[in-house]
């Protein structure tokens, strides 16, 4: 018999928007919650995306208030403001880690999943675990899903694949000290610095297009929302349906690479239960060194927001 998946977005901003209409795209939650603090909204969001059901996989859209999304399978976390031009994802910190800490201070006892998608999302993924006393494993961020999928794009469009066919990684922050594993990059099973027409010289500006994507596209149209809605969903249909996929998600690492007490992107085993396994890769002493440089600066972060 098939189990009735509910899920709940908390935030219909720009992202949280695209989070609804992606998921019930993907048609795998049979009720979708909205709630926001301006609950107008919410209502409106809802109301719009239950009148386009003749497109999508049957599901019920309702809004709701926070109350009732302690009730759902899992809860994403799309609260909070969106950052602004020449503005770093660690410089909404302050703004953010108070609405989310609030929000994770309701979510003791939550039995479901719990997506964090609002920035600067891995010290926000650390805020909401510390907060809400549940698993590391149930508070997963969105981590360098999205960068991973950005820098796959741009490199099958460099050597004319699909995106698809390639397996690259980034891991560490989802932001400026992210680490582009070139070392174990491949396509079909090919070492992509080994691919024809592929040059390591490259390698440097491909790294630095996928850093500054969200900041290019945060400047021409104020947010970045679609790719981040589609990335959330998968990530939660994969969760919800007990996949086992390895995603380079976030959560707060519990000695892999030696790292505790912060949180970031690192190749991950998700499913029903969860980001469970962390999975280290190979990698060069020199994309080692990024990572924990990048955990370093996260821990400076965390600090912060516990401050």
């Amino acid at each position: 018999m098939h189990t009735p998946l509910s899920v709940g977005i908390l935030g219909t901003g720009w992202v949280g928007a695209s989070v609804a209409i992606s998921i019930l795209h993907s048609g795998f939650a049979s009720e979708l919650l909205l709630s926001d603090v301006k609950f107008d909204v919410a209502e409106g969001e809802a109301m719009d995306l239950a009148h386009g059901a003749s497109f999508y996989p049957t599901a019920g859209v309702r809004s709701a208030p926070f109350e009732e999304l302690l009730d759902t399978s899992a809860l994403v976390i799309s609260a909070g403001r969106g950052g602004k031009p020449n503005e770093t994802r660690l410089d909404l910190l302050r703004d953010n880690a108070r609405v989310v800490g609030d929000i994770g201070e309701k979510l003791r006892g939550y039995r479901g999943l719990v997506v964090v998608v609002t920035n600067p999302v891995d010290v926000l993924t650390w805020v909401v675990t510390q907060r809400s006393g549940l698993p590391p494993e149930r508070v997963i961020g969105t981590g360098t899903m999205l960068d991973t999928a950005r820098l796959r794009q741009v490199i099958a469009a460099e050597v004319e694949v699909a995106p698809q066919s390639v397996h690259a990684q980034v891991l560490g922050e989802h932001g400026d000290s992210e680490v582009v594993l070139w070392s174990g990059a491949d396509i079909g099973g090919t070492r992509l610095r080994d691919w024809p027409g592929w040059s390591e010289e490259r390698e440097g500006a491909v790294a630095e297009e996928v850093r500054r994507a969200a900041y290019r596209i945060v400047e021409k149209k104020g947010a970045t929302n679609h790719a981040i809605g589609l990335v959330t969903a998968a990530l939660l249909r994969w969760m919800l349906r007990g996949d086992r996929r390895v995603l380079t998600v976030s959560r707060v690492q519990e000695g892999a690479m030696g790292l505790t007490d912060v949180a970031l992107s690192l190749p991950t085993v998700v499913g029903a239960n969860g980001a469970t396994e962390v999975v280290v890769p190979a990698m060069s002493d020199e994309e080692r060194e990024g990572v924990e440089r990048s955990a370093a600066l996260l821990r400076r972060a965390i600090a912060e927001a516990a401050a």
